[in-house]
């Protein structure tokens, strides 16, 4: 393993500011892109500018609870990941799937740098990996348009047209939360026959910490604060293409 690359933090420590809005910890720029071989991205509010459940509520007349609960759960004030899912999906049950639909065609983009980023991170060789607890009716849609490599997200349910306010179950289980991103990551790196500290990990929520805190390199992307305070690099202006302020090729 290359001497330039940097260990992963144990425990949180004072940031320093590298430029305007941008902050670093735990190493000293540039990092050489190429010493990494996979990149793995949370999707709402780090790869797109939504909370895609919190839209489907807002559509379906039923925004601000979820909303709520959704807020709550990113500052990590709701623990359990899993339970602050299913209790948002059952205050969707029984609004129409023609609503993903408009949520993507109407709600929908991709956030500011992420295509500059993710097309250098290709260029460098990295894989990429999009990993959410978002659904997968939006994940795959942004996996194509991305052209990444890999994807996890969790499975609505639909019966006769409309949500049942439940997730299908897989064989993994049926909820993507924070341990399913950092089991997915592992299982990504073992694939590839490499070392967890060889991963860039980016998110913006407390469900995306158990893989940033695993990876080689985090990135928090306009986070909340328990994860700005505990990322190596935290972009809190501009696109996700800053980090390429302090990464080389």
């Amino acid at each position: 393993m290359s001497a330039l690359l940097p260990v992963p933090l144990s425990a949180p420590e004072s940031a320093q500011a590298f430029a305007p809005g941008l902050f670093i910890r735990g190493f000293h720029p540039p990092l050489p892109l190429s010493q990494y071989r996979l990149v793995a991205f949370d999707m709402d509010s780090t790869l797109i500018n939504i909370e895609c459940v919190d839209e489907i509520a807002a559509l379906a007349g039923r925004g601000t609870e979820v909303a709520a609960i959704t807020e709550a759960a990113m500052r990590g004030e709701i623990s359990d990941y899993k339970d602050s899912l299913r209790r948002r999906l059952a205050l969707l049950r029984g609004v129409s799937e023609t609503v993903l639909a408009q949520v993507y065609e109407t709600k929908l983009q991709l956030n500011p740098g992420v295509e500059r980023f993710v097309a250098a991170c290709q260029a460098a060789g990295l894989k990429t990996l999009l990993v959410s607890g978002g659904f997968t009716f939006f994940s795959e849609r942004i996996r194509h348009r991305l052209g990444l490599d890999f994807a996890r997200a969790n499975v609505l349910e639909i019966v006769d047209g409309q949500l049942t306010g439940e997730l299908v179950e897989r064989p993994w289980g049926d909820i993507c939360d924070g341990l399913e991103k950092r089991r997915v990551v592992m299982e990504v790196c073992e694939l590839m026959g490499i070392e967890t500290s060889r991963a860039i990990a980016v998110g913006d929520g407390a469900n995306d910490l158990p893989m940033m805190n695993l990876a080689g390199l985090s990135i928090c992307f306009h986070g909340k604060p328990a994860v700005r305070e505990q990322a190596m690099i935290s972009i809190e202006a501009g696109g996700m293409d800053r980090a390429l302020e302090l990464l080389s090729n």
